[in-house]
């Protein structure tokens, strides 16, 4: 037997989902359940909507918006303006959209949440963006059985597979102490809320002092007043007195005129695409380390095992390879927003 992959140009199946007895699916700039009129992190002001998180991608003026105090938190500092706040606690069950749904930590940021939707025609986890492997800045994540798993796989593909947090984490510190030796700043690019953070705990628990970028000192100030056990430490950034400290800065004020006048330095980027060759050339960085805050493809498949879904639906990254994995594996899996690449036995 023999097995030939197609690639037809169809939508064909994730509308077929439709006729099936769960909970329907739509992807529109954003996910939908329109049996629910419930919207998940879509990218435009909607009546109701859940936000997993508060990066930048996954907030927008909603009108009603369900989703953890800390979320809550910083949604207000970064994009202002009034919403009807549901804010729920994890593990707390409430009725909402017509369902009754429950918040689950996603372990991607501080107060990330998956959702738990439960309805007459089954149950839906939601993951938003996630990670399995323990974080210094995040809770850490959970799982519950659904009958529907909706779910990011930004690194879908084998390849993607972290090493060890620890492990990543020696290297970081181990530039850092050599680029102070030789009398240079060492400076760190990570998202100025969630990895940042991470950032701080490293170079804080190895010794060294943190100097933050302005957006990384107001999230950092945020996540401490959210989390009683943050450490203290780290100071704000000041170019004259950069000398001596690890420089925490977003990945966008890397080219900033503010590096220009600190001297002699060498930067590195922070992220799980570190594992693509060439990676530290592309983001024009002296190095480039596998840190992430996402699941990797050996956590994704773990997840699917955990969820143990009669249907997977996979979004953002990898998510049609990703789920043609799945159904070679024997799992209905489609991606949503993506063509599906479908498979044919000939005989």
């Amino acid at each position: 037997m023999t097995k030939r992959s197609l690639a037809p140009h169809s939508r064909a199946p994730p509308n077929a989902m439709k006729m099936r007895p769960l909970i329907n699916v739509n992807h529109q700039r954003g996910l939908h359940l329109p049996s629910h009129d419930l919207w998940l992190d879509p990218q435009r002001g909607k009546p109701l909507a859940f936000v997993s998180h508060a990066h930048s991608d996954h907030i927008a003026r909603h009108r009603e918006v369900l989703m953890t105090a800390a979320t809550a938190r910083f949604m207000r500092e970064r994009l202002g303006g009034k919403r009807t706040e549901h804010v729920a606690a994890f593990g707390e069950r409430r009725d909402y959209a017509g369902g009754r749904a429950t918040l689950l930590p996603a372990g991607h940021i501080l107060g990330s949440a998956q959702l738990y939707f439960e309805t007459d025609a089954g149950s839906l986890l939601y993951t938003g963006d996630f990670k399995l492997a323990p974080g210094l800045a995040a809770e850490r994540c959970e799982s519950r059985c659904a009958d529907t798993l909706v779910m990011e796989t930004t690194f879908g593909l084998p390849r993607y597979v972290m090493p060890p947090r620890a492990e990543v984490a020696a290297r970081i510190v181990n530039f850092c102490r050599e680029s102070l030796d030789a009398d240079t700043v060492p400076v760190l690019l990570g998202y100025s809320l969630g990895k940042a953070q991470e950032i701080i705990r490293i170079v804080l628990d190895a010794g060294l002092t943190p100097m933050l970028h302005e957006s990384v000192w107001k999230m950092t100030a945020i996540h401490r007043e959210l989390c009683a056990d943050f450490p203290d430490g780290g100071v704000r950034f000041r170019a004259p007195s950069a000398k001596g400290h690890v420089l925490v800065f977003p990945p966008n004020a890397a080219t900033s005129a503010d590096l220009e006048k600190i001297g002699a330095r060498r930067t590195a980027i922070l992220t799980g695409w570190a594992l693509d060759p060439g990676a530290k050339y592309r983001a024009r960085c002296d190095e480039a380390f596998p840190l992430s805050d996402h699941a990797d493809y050996a956590e994704l498949l773990h997840y699917v095992e955990l969820v143990q879904p009669k249907r997977v639906l996979t979004v953002h990254g990898f998510a049609a390879e990703f789920a043609a994995n799945l159904r070679r594996r024997g799992i209905e899996a489609w991606a949503l927003a993506q063509e599906n690449q479908l498979e044919f036995r000939l005989a």
